[in-house]
């Protein structure tokens, strides 16, 4: 354990483990079980309560706390964790609660950056590259898939999903699962088409964004029960991997999906 980047108001618990080159900042507080990778940087006054794992590079900023107890009345003291993964930014004054028996922790992927002010409640489970914009406040067990973004002063409801390359505008109010491709916004949150900035810049290709722009059209801007329009999109449509991807996150939404 090197401790050359530890500030000497510091207080890192001797059952945390610092990798090489970590930075933790004036007044920070590593607590016990806490595993911090490779070029860590920790700010000023963070608090890492327990059992909190961060991956390589990951930067936390000042006033953050990270790894407190589910604010869940079930909760029992069950042994839980927070997961961070490789190269995530987490800004200012942001908090992530550890998870419950439930699935045992509060995950955060790798290469994402989450804003001042969010709030990620128990059992979350965040995939990589995504975007978590200011103020946003995630209910227990919410699940977002890669690469979507969430804009700021936004609210999830527990136990929604949130699909890939998705996009969900600012001041939303999110109660049910947001299917992949799309944008949506507002209270009552509403779909509104594609992401098509997002899938452009991912590099999609103009035959998979075709169809799915006729999958958006046959599921959500049609006449058409869900049965129906599976039905049509099975027979009409050029299944793509994505197009798939689409289809099959409609049909096993628990929550029922934004329309």
């Amino acid at each position: 354990m090197k401790l050359a980047g530890v500030h000497a108001s510091a207080l890192v618990s001797p059952k945390a483990k610092l990798g090489e080159r970590v930075e933790v900042g004036p007044f920070a507080i590593i607590g016990d079980g806490c595993e911090l990778g490779d070029d860590c940087q920790i700010a000023a006054r963070v608090t890492l309560e327990r059992d909190v794992k961060l991956g390589a590079g990951v930067k936390v900023g000042i006033g953050s706390v990270l790894g407190g107890a589910p604010q869940d009345l079930k909760y029992a003291g069950e042994h839980t964790t927070v997961e961070i993964g490789d190269g995530t930014v987490i800004r200012e004054y942001s908090t992530i609660n550890r998870g419950t028996s439930q699935s045992f922790k509060t995950t955060v992927g790798a290469r994402c950056l989450l804003m001042s002010y969010v709030h990620l409640a128990h059992d979350c489970h965040v995939g990589n590259g995504v975007i978590v914009a200011n103020g946003v406040q995630l209910a227990g067990h919410v699940t977002i898939d890669d690469k979507a973004t969430i804009s700021g002063l936004s609210a999830v409801h527990q136990f929604v999903r949130i699909g890939r390359h998705s996009f969900i505008g600012g001041c939303s109010r999110v109660s049910k699962d947001i299917p992949p491709f799309l944008k949506a916004v507002g209270n009552p949150v509403k779909l509104y088409g594609l992401n098509g900035v997002g899938l452009q810049r991912s590099g999609f290709s103009e035959e998979v964004v075709r169809e799915l722009k006729r999958a958006y059209r046959l599921f959500f801007r049609s006449d058409l029960n869900v049965s129906q329009a599976m039905q049509r999109a099975e027979s009409e449509l050029a299944l793509f991997p994505e197009v798939r991807e689409l289809i099959d996150f409609v049909d096993g939404s628990e929550r029922g999906v934004v329309i």
